[in-house]
């Protein structure tokens, strides 16, 4: 059976969702589960998460664990990689040296001076974990859930020969928050307590709800367009625009996970089609919502603090998850909405899957740059993953991608060729920025941000 190593394991909010994921197929129960962080105290809790979830439901699942990234890379044939260099608090610094600038951005993981700074951080450490599979495990698929995606994405594909895709959950998220937006009840019966009947019901083949939805989506990661979107055979677009008149069914604080989804309902009536990422994410990539105070108001957009108030509520979380692990309490087997134990399934018994992965474009997308990060519909069986031909998409979209790709390409160049040069053109061409900034003011800003990364951007020139 297969070695799955997760670095990153210290991430508990996702290490327990992958370790339940591979629980919940009985193909994979025998596999060995490599658990990996360079903080031990983390480690050991969903270590420990970890067996006791295997022997509470008496699976033969091995579960180890080290701070020693070789030893878990040592033989493996999946790695899956969720981790944050520098943590919330390198994320919060930059947030916070940016808004002195005049720039409030939503999440800043992605894009802006934010997100390519979040690059500038884990390319290389990315690209260090390519180098050791290179030597202990050259044949293991690595699945990246780390961002900003399309950044590290396309830096993996160009200077490295490890397969990978990259994966993400706003496809199968945006498609049930559709299906709330449509009216459409959803089936609660039978789940396992913890679980989103939202979101749960896309991993439950028997549910009638799921073979009456089909989308196709395409485009770039956390800017994917919903191409595509059928409920029971017909075009749904008609009943959602129709729906949209309202704006009580999509300005509530509780329309999206992010609160009211005013952004991408904009998006929609101007670009006519719907986009995968929430309002927050979405304010971030174009210069439409966020130059100035009253429109950030406007849009009903969360300020630059939601960072600090997700880290307070991700400490709670993790105090009662800590709780928990030294109890008697039982954990259920939740199979979630992520793709990625859906892929190693796939692989490992010839299943197939439909899943959207980050891959290189090779005439994938015809009217986005070749050689950029795609995210497009992809089968999967035994004997890989096989990215779907796209074709054009609608030319505003592509139009829109390209504004967002221009910042990904110069991005990756000055990460890897650790020229500062690089990146602040980088900067200068991100929508947003350009928006607010002069030339001069975004330099200044680029050479704080360098400052006040110093600890993790040694050699820039």
């Amino acid at each position: 059976m297969p070695k799955i190593a997760l670095i990153g394991a210290g991430s508990y909010y996702f290490a327990k969702a992958i370790i339940s994921d591979i629980l919940s197929y009985p193909e994979l129960r025998d596999s060995t589960i490599s658990l990996m962080d360079i903080a031990q105290e983390p480690l050991d809790l969903i270590t420990t998460f970890g067996q006791k979830l295997v022997k509470q439901h008496g699976f033969k699942t091995h579960i180890e664990s080290t701070i020693d990234r070789q030893e878990a890379l040592k033989g493996a044939d999946y790695v899956i990689v969720a981790i944050r260099v520098g943590g919330l608090e390198a994320t919060l610094a930059d947030q916070e040296t940016v808004a002195k600038y005049g720039i409030s951005e939503g999440v800043g993981d992605t894009l802006g001076p934010s997100g390519v700074f979040h690059g500038l951080r884990h390319v290389p450490v990315m690209l260090d974990i390519c180098r050791d599979m290179e030597e202990l495990c050259p044949d293991a698929w690595l699945i990246n859930y780390a961002n900003p995606m399309a950044i590290i994405c396309w830096a993996l594909n160009e200077y490295t020969h490890i397969k990978n895709v990259g994966l993400c959950h706003s496809v199968q998220h945006t498609s049930a928050e559709l299906l709330r937006y449509l009216g459409v009840p959803i089936k609660t019966v039978d789940l396992p307590e913890g679980a989103d009947p939202y979101y749960q019901i896309f991993q439950n083949q028997e549910h009638e709800e799921l073979k009456d939805l089909t989308y196709w989506v395409a485009g770039i990661n956390h800017m994917d367009w919903f191409l595509e979107f059928k409920w029971e055979g017909e075009d749904a677009y008609p009943l959602l625009k129709d729906r949209f008149k309202d704006p009580a069914v999509y300005s509530g604080p509780d329309a999206h996970w992010g609160g009211p989804d005013d952004v991408r309902i904009e998006i929609l009536k101007a670009f006519g089609y719907f986009v995968s990422e929430g309002s927050p994410h979405m304010s971030d990539y174009v210069p439409y919502f966020r130059k100035r105070p009253e429109l950030i108001k406007k849009f009903n957009l969360p300020a630059g603090t939601a960072r600090a108030s997700i880290r307070q509520m991700r400490m709670e979380q993790y105090a009662e998850f800590k709780q928990q692990v030294k109890s008697n309490h039982e954990f259920p087997i939740i199979r979630g909405v992520d793709y990625g134990i859906t892929v190693i399934h796939s692989l490992e018994t010839g299943t197939p899957s439909r899943i959207n992965g980050n891959v290189r474009n090779n005439n994938l997308v015809t009217n986005l740059p070749a050689g950029c990060c795609v995210e497009v519909p992809c089968l999967v069986d035994r004997e890989g993953i096989h990215p779907c031909y796209v074709g054009d998409l609608p030319p505003q979209l592509a139009a829109l991608n390209r504004t967002n790709i221009n910042v990904q390409e110069m991005a990756v160049r000055g990460i890897v060729e650790k020229d500062k040069t690089k990146i602040f053109q980088s900067i200068l061409l991100d929508p947003l920025t350009s928006a607010i900034l002069t030339i001069d003011e975004t330099r200044r800003m680029v050479d704080e941000l360098f400052q006040v990364g110093a600890e993790y951007l040694k050699g820039y020139k």
